[in-house]
């Protein structure tokens, strides 16, 4: 009995040193992430903040950058273009994208599949291929502006200035916003429209009654990202903006152009000021929705109506032609030997033997930068997602996690490359008269900050995506597990790894799509020795090697959309395979 007693003694004091164990490796691995979060966001971004208020001499001069802005009627004018060219573009796009997400969701439309995946092709290109398209369709030699070279008559507009710029940034902000009001307008209750039918409303007044203030939040969150998008956009203003200036522009003229730091800081806090309003106005319109989302809905019930569902085909098919067609125009000019001149297939510009591109070397630079960001993107994330979520203590420091995580939304993609050029280039600081080495200025001009750079810009939606999936399990995994003495990262491993893997893969997908299409966040980070794709289409497109600016682009488009096929066919894999496993 004796012995029992403490056998059982025994095991109990080591459950209790392996539970100590287990919790003390859950709080190094949370602090050890939140510093990581730390450097790689807030010390960057304070840096930025420090840099506006010294001119380019390093001589402190407080506001004066501030001042000097808004007394240059040129950087005035670049604002109000600046707005003006992100609030057509939020009406165009909001609006265009309401009617198909519409048509797709609350109509009998035929192919809404094919209607879904064309609508998303812009994602997987980057925005200066959407410009290179439009000067392809209605530049001076185009299709549509030489009515296919004589056989019609032509359209001419101006491309070159805000008409170009608005086209191209409707075209790159419609899919976030079909996205978007298709999720809104799929969470309809039925129970709405019954009362509102035996009330005897019209189907205007429904719609106006019922529908728009269901969507309403969704609207709110579509227009806030197409504004914040359209609003700090490099690549379209850069491809077919000609001399009409934004801001983001402005921004690479003061730093890369004129060097001048400290003004170019005070231009990225300008342009990081709307996206901060639209940020903290989304998020608000989220709190609301939750909140209202409290009763039982009955899904939405599609009733026949045969002209309804014609007209809405038919503008689902016009859009869907004219982003394939966008597609198809940048492809066939990379296809052929001098468009217009001479037609004859060619694939010498899928060569990039110009000096302007770098060849080959950009694209697999991007490839490798892609996945590497993929890899370890998806790991600190998801384990970030799963400390913030699943761990019990320390909920001071969780909540700090979870802003650290958001606050990315809120920080466009030139503002982040600013505050990495201020931060890891400088080998010391000074602080309160002290001055300290930067130990992290070995990575300034690597793949590596290369890669940092686009976790943190894509981080926030790949944390809501984990943290979503995570809050689907079962909290019982990790109480069984712990009263059974089992190390809360073997159940991380054998569980939760498993059960949440189409979360993972489709976080992994999106890094490496929106890490191989943009600009904005590494314009200024990238070495002479290890350019990118889509940086070598900003600079071929400069040397006026246009041809292969846009065969770049659809060899950037091709593998994203491999990418995009390889995942959804795991996916599909991992459901037939669950599928059988709860069958048996």
């Amino acid at each position: 009995m004796q012995a029992g007693r403490q056998a059982g003694i025994y095991i109990k004091r080591r459950q209790r040193q392996k539970a100590g164990l287990n919790e003390w490796l859950q709080r190094m691995l949370l602090l050890f992430s939140l510093l990581a979060a730390a450097v790689m966001l807030v010390f960057p971004l304070a840096a930025l903040f420090v840099q506006a208020f010294f001119d380019s001499e390093g001589i402190f001069i407080g506001l004066l950058n501030f001042f000097r802005y808004f007394q240059s009627d040129i950087l005035i004018q670049s604002l109000q273009n600046t707005f003006f060219v992100s609030g057509v573009t939020t009406v165009l796009s909001v609006s265009a994208a309401f009617v198909y997400a519409f048509a797709v969701v609350r109509s009998n439309v035929y192919g809404k599949g094919f209607f879904r995946y064309s609508a998303m092709l812009p994602l997987f290109a980057p925005t200066m291929m959407h410009g290179i398209a439009l000067i392809y369709l209605f530049g001076n030699q185009g299709l549509i502006t030489t009515g296919f070279f004589g056989a019609f008559p032509g359209v001419k507009i101006d491309l070159y200035g805000p008409a170009g710029i608005i086209m191209a940034e409707t075209i790159y902000t419609f899919p976030q916003a079909f996205l978007i009001l298709m999720v809104a307008l799929s969470g309809a209750d039925q129970r709405l429209y019954e009362a509102a039918d035996s009330m005897g409303a019209g189907k205007i007044k429904t719609f106006f009654a019922v529908t728009l203030p269901s969507v309403k939040y969704g609207l709110i969150s579509s227009i806030f990202v197409v504004f914040t998008l359209s609003f700090t956009d490099y690549g379209a203003p850069k491809v077919v903006g000609g001399q009409y200036n934004v801001l983001a522009t402005d921004v690479y003229k003061q730093v890369i152009g004129q060097q001048n730091m400290g003004m170019g800081a005070a231009v990225g806090m300008i342009l990081m000021l709307p996206a901060i309003l639209a940020f903290a106005v989304d998020q608000m319109a989220q709190r609301k929705q939750q909140h209202g989302d409290g009763s039982k809905s009955l899904p939405f019930r599609v009733k026949p109506n045969a002209i309804r569902d014609k007209l809405l085909f038919l503008y689902c098919f016009i859009i869907s032609c004219a982003v394939i067609a966008l597609l198809l125009a940048v492809l066939l000019a990379a296809s052929v030997k001098n468009w217009p001149y001479n037609m004859t297939f060619s694939m010498e510009h899928f060569v990039f033997d110009s000096f302007s591109g770098d060849g080959l070397t950009a694209y697999k630079n991007s490839l490798i930068a892609a996945s590497l960001t993929a890899l370890f993107g998806t790991v600190f994330t998801f384990v970030f997602a799963y400390l913030i979520e699943k761990f019990r203590g320390m909920m001071g420091l969780r909540k700090a996690g979870t802003l650290l995580s958001i606050i990315p939304l809120a920080v466009p993609g030139l503002v982040i490359g600013l505050g990495y050029i201020f931060f890891f280039s400088k080998q010391r600081f000074t602080v309160a008269g002290f001055s300290v080495d930067n130990p992290l200025h070995f990575l300034y001009g690597t793949i590596a900050i290369v890669v940092i750079a686009n976790i943190v810009h894509f981080y926030s939606v790949s944390f809501i995506t984990a943290t979503t999936a995570l809050k689907k399990l079962d909290k019982e995994f990790e109480l069984v597990s712990e009263s059974m003495g089992i190390p809360f990262y073997q159940t991380f491993l054998k569980v939760t790894v498993p059960m949440c893997l189409p979360a993972i893969l489709e976080v992994a997908m999106y890094f490496f799509v929106n890490s191989m299409v943009t600009v904005s966040a590494v314009i200024f980070l990238y070495s002479p020795e290890f350019k990118l794709a889509a940086v070598s289409i900003v600079n071929m497109d400069d040397a006026g090697n246009v041809a292969s600016a846009a065969a770049m682009s659809i060899l950037i488009v091709a593998t994203n959309i491999l990418v995009r096929a390889a995942y959804e066919m795991a996916v599909c894999w991992l459901k037939k395979r669950r599928s059988v496993r709860e069958e048996l």
